[in-house]
Parts: structure tokens; C-alpha cells; sequence
């Protein structure tokens, strides 16, 4: 099958109306990319406040409600959907499955539910859950959410969530929906290759890549799976080695790739629009 090329949209270097949303969105998708994928944070810390500060975003980085926002493109766009990702473990997993499953619906079937544990323990404190136990409980809502995506009515006991002789609806038009993860560690990369049906590298193609395939294969093989057909999406830069770097992804086995303009001086919404459809020109997209 062909490498499935999107873009992330670039939230934290655009104004947030929806005329910038939208107007992004319907370019990308004329100059013939596939997906668009975006980011989560549900706060930002003040490092006035939290002293040593050192994370990438904070207080006044703007993010959209990823779920919220692609309510709203899959009204506008026929391109796929893909938060990359969804801090999962600090939010309420029946809430998580039902505003998937909504989405799914609107989207008809164009949606992919990425997920992961964060970084950001101030997050973590005020939405009232345990940065310690992410991993874990990250796990067990995995095994949730599809019970809710496919079931009339749910029973299930775990340590961190019970559901009983409860369900959604309506279900979401794929039952269940993908659900893809965030990795940056042998742990993360193993709970992979258990459960997920594909992931978002935080590397390029190199040892580093080569290192994490080989726990996810490990995480596989353990249950029982094809590390096959795990999808793999990586991320290659809006500029002249676009084409280089896509061809290096697809040997070392990626479905997806998206298109990142951010942190590459690009001042305005023409300015990220016209790095997308240069770099559709290189991929030949638009041919």
C-alpha cells in the first residue's frame, strides 16, 4: 500500500479564528494531501509560577481542543483526522470514547484516535489524575474504549475505571476506531506492539528508530501479532529534503507521513501554505 502523506497543523504558529482553520485545512487538502493531524494540551504552565520551567510549550502557547476542532473540519473536509496525540490517561475515558466516537461519526469513518501519557505534570494536577500511574492506566483505556466502541451495553471492572451495564450512542462508524500511540520510551514502545494499531515516532529514520522497531516487535510478538500491520507514522519537514526524507521513511517500513512546517520561520498562514504546496510539488502530490 502507498505512504499516506498529511500535514500537522501548525496551531501554535497561526491566529486561532476559524477563517485560519478553515482556509488552511481546504488548501491542504486541493494541494492532494491526505490527513491532518494535531496536537493536545489542555493547559499551559506559567513559568512565573512553576520555577525551572523547561518544557516546550507554555501559558500562552495556543492549542486547540483536538477532538473539538476536528468536529468542526469534519464538516469542512474530506481529509482524515488524527489527533497526534490526545493525553489520554488525564482525561475521563467514557468522555474520551464518546467524543471519538462523535467525531468518528461526523467524519464518517475519517478519523484515527491517537493517544499517549504527556509530559506535563501540571496538566496531570489540575485535571485531577496521577502523573505516576499514566502508563498503566493508558493501557487499561485502550481495552475500555473498544469495548464502548463496539458494545450495546458495557460491564467492565479495571483499577482504574468501571463501567457497569452502560454504552454510547450512537457507535462510531468504525467499530473500533484505530487507535495509534505516542512512544519515547522501551516501555512505551513495547505497549505498542500489545495493543495499539500504530504509532507516531518521536525520531527520525537511524538507530534510535531501529531500537524502538525492535521493542515494538517485541511488544507483538508477545501476545501474538504481526508487527506488520502496525501502522507507522513519521514526520518530515516542509522544505527541499522532503522527498529524501519520505524515501528514507518508506524503508524502514512507514504507512503515514506528515508534512511539519512549524519552528521553520514561517511568519503567517501564505507562509505555511506556500511551504505545503512546494513541498506537494516535490512529493508529486498534486500530479
Amino acid at each position: 500500500m502507498s505512504v499516506q502523506i498529511g500535514v500537522i497543523y501548525p496551531q501554535t504558529e497561526l491566529p486561532t479564528d476559524p477563517a485560519t482553520v478553515r482556509s488552511y485545512v481546504t488548501e491542504a487538502e486541493s494541494l492532494g494531501y491526505h490527513h491532518v493531524v494535531a496536537y493536545d494540551h489542555v493547559l499551559g504552565a506559567d513559568p512565573s509560577v512553576h520555577a525551572g520551567w523547561s518544557g516546550p510549550y507554555d501559558i500562552d502557547t495556543p492549542f486547540h481542543e483536538p477532538l473539538v476542532l476536528f468536529g468542526f473540519l469534519a464538516g469542512i473536509t474530506r481529509m482524515e483526522l488524527a489527533p497526534g496525540i490526545v493525553i489520554a490517561p488525564q482525561r475521563q475515558t467514557a468522555l474520551l470514547a464518546k467524543q471519538a466516537a462523535e467525531v468518528d461519526v461526523l467524519a464518517e469513518g475519517r478519523f484515527r484516535l491517537g493517544v499517549g501519557t504527556g509530559w506535563n505534570r501540571v496538566e496531570y494536577d489540575a485535571l485531577g489524575q496521577d502523573f505516576h500511574t499514566r502508563g498503566r492506566r493508558l493501557e487499561e483505556q485502550v481495552g475500555l474504549l473498544r469495548k464502548l466502541w463496539t458494545e450495546r451495553s458495557v460491564n467492565f471492572e479495571g483499577h482504574f475505571d468501571s463501567v457497569r451495564g452502560a454504552g454510547l450512542a450512537p457507535l462510531p462508524a468504525q467499530r473500533p476506531i484505530p487507535i495509534w500511540m505516542g512512544a519515547s520510551s522501551p516501555a512505551a514502545f513495547e505497549r505498542i506492539g500489545r495493543v495499539a494499531d500504530g504509532w507516531f515516532p518521536m525520531m527520525a529514520p537511524g538507530d534510535r528508530l531501529t531500537e524502538a522497531l525492535r521493542h515494538v516487535s517485541a511488544g507483538a510478538e508477545r501476545t501474538g501479532r504481526d508487527p506488520a500491520v502496525i501502522g507507522m507514522e513519521g514526520r518530515i519537514p516542509a522544505n527541499g529534503d522532503a522527498a529524501r526524507f519520505a524515501d528514507k521513511w518508506r524503508e524502514v517500513g512507514a504507512t503515514h507521513l506528515s508534512v511539519d512546517t512549524m519552528r521553520a520561520g514561517h511568519s503567517d498562514l501564505s507562509s505555511h501554505l506556500e511551504a505545503l504546496a512546494s513541498t506537494a510539488r516535490s512529493l508529486d502530490l498534486t500530479s
